[in-house]
């Protein structure tokens, strides 16, 4: 029996890509080594999760509860005020775990993302260098310092300034009182510069991660990728991309909740219908979906090149194929014939000639289905689905489920 021999490669022979098995838009930045050095960091094990869970909720939430308790009973006002503000509870114990969550997800399924381009051999030989350098660039905007410095400042300065241009105090809350924004109680002080700022920097800090991301797949797309027409995949051989996707669900998630959150209190606490909201829910869901998807489009072009370059070759191939076996069993068939049929693998050829060419002709021109967009839409909208209780009971929400699905 042959044996392979393993080689073992020398770091400093070793390529980017093959150096960073462990490509990760999450892996880096000041605040990743922070969480690190406070034993929080990033990292496979569940148990750093649930560290990093109960870390956040107990400088967020925590915080809030405990303070509008005190003011509540220092200045007699409504104990339950605190605990009525449903936004507050799902932007800090549902959305905010939710990125969290997210990052385990993203984590584990961007690693194999660069093996994967090598292993199909999707990246001819001459362009490797190219590839390489895109790896090199991601990494290195994933780690830098001034990037996450910048939306440290953009949260303590633009964000600031638009809580402070859109909510209006005019009535006694449970984290500010009338008579100006910035008249706020001891809850409201660290709602407005603790709890608020640090979901709003791991939101932006997603954004970011995202266009790493996306940045690093157009510059992959500039290369010329070796696609094949009749893989699998339907996709040339990059349906693995569709299915990173399933890991941003979390991500969409966060952002449905916040959105659901903020319609319930509008519904509740002012007086709006709810149904007054259905456009816009319907366009939010859509514009994350269409965030995630839009851009792996930038493959499109060469998918479609594949397919029709594809669709030529297996033609010209395929013609020829069947005009050898019409001349042979179809035209020069006779009785004499009749047992050299029997037994011959051609007209198995035949079909498997025409199952490849079929394949071909369903190749998509997107690295991803409609199955994988359904999903995250689902994602997106499921924080809502609890809404629909303000308005029909239990009974009814599954009646009319029962209606949709049957």
């Amino acid at each position: 029996m042959n044996h392979r021999a393993t080689v073992d490669i020398p770091p400093s022979t070793m390529t980017a890509s093959e150096q960073s098995p462990d490509f990760s838009v999450v892996l880096g930045g000041p605040l990743f080594q922070l969480l690190r050095k406070a034993h929080l960091g990033t990292g496979d094990g569940i148990e750093l999760l649930v560290r990093r869970l109960v870390f956040f909720v107990c400088i967020t939430w925590v915080p809030l509860f405990l303070l509008a308790a005190v003011v509540a009973f220092v200045s007699g006002s409504d104990p339950l005020d605190f605990l009525r503000d449903i936004e507050v509870h799902v932007r800090f114990l549902v959305a905010l775990p939710s990125l969290i969550i997210a990052e385990l997800l993203v984590h584990r399924r961007m690693q194999p993302v660069v093996r994967r381009f090598i292993e199909r051999r999707l990246i001819p030989d001459q362009d490797r260098r190219q590839f390489d350098r895109a790896v090199e660039s991601a990494l290195a905007l994933r780690n830098s310092i001034p990037l996450e410095v910048a939306l440290f400042v953009a949260v303590y300065t633009v964000g600031l300034w638009l809580w402070h241009d859109r909510f209006g105090i005019e009535t006694v809350t449970w984290y500010a009182m009338p008579g100006g924004r910035w008249n706020l109680t001891a809850a409201g002080f660290w709602y407005v510069l603790i709890s608020i700022p640090i979901l709003q920097f791991l939101l932006l800090r997603w954004y970011v991660r995202l266009f790493i991301w996306y940045r690093f797949l157009w510059q992959v797309s500039r290369i010329t990728l070796n696609l094949i027409p009749t893989h699998p995949d339907r996709a040339g051989g990059l349906g693995f991309l569709g299915t990173i996707a399933y890991a941003l669900g979390p991500l969409l998630f966060a952002q449905g909740a916040m959105l659901a959150g903020l319609i319930a209190s509008r519904v509740l606490y002012h007086g709006e219908m709810l149904l007054d909201f259905k456009m816009q829910a319907a366009s939010f869901v859509v514009f994350f979906v269409a965030m995630i998807f839009g851009p792996l489009l930038v493959f499109t072009p060469q998918m479609a090149d594949a397919r029709r370059r594809g669709l030529a070759s297996y033609g010209l191939f395929a013609q020829r194929y069947v005009r050898a076996f019409q001349d042979k069993w179809v035209v020069g068939f006779g009785p004499a014939a009749a047992d050299e049929l029997l037994g011959t693998g051609d007209i198995q050829s035949l079909a498997d000639l025409g199952n490849s060419y079929t394949v071909v002709q369903e190749m998509r021109m997107v690295p991803f289905t409609m199955k994988d967009t359904w999903r995250l839409a689902l994602s997106t909208a499921a924080p809502m689905v609890p809404l629909l209780l303000l308005v029909w009971s239990p009974e009814e929400v599954i009646r009319e489920v029962i209606k949709i699905v049957f």
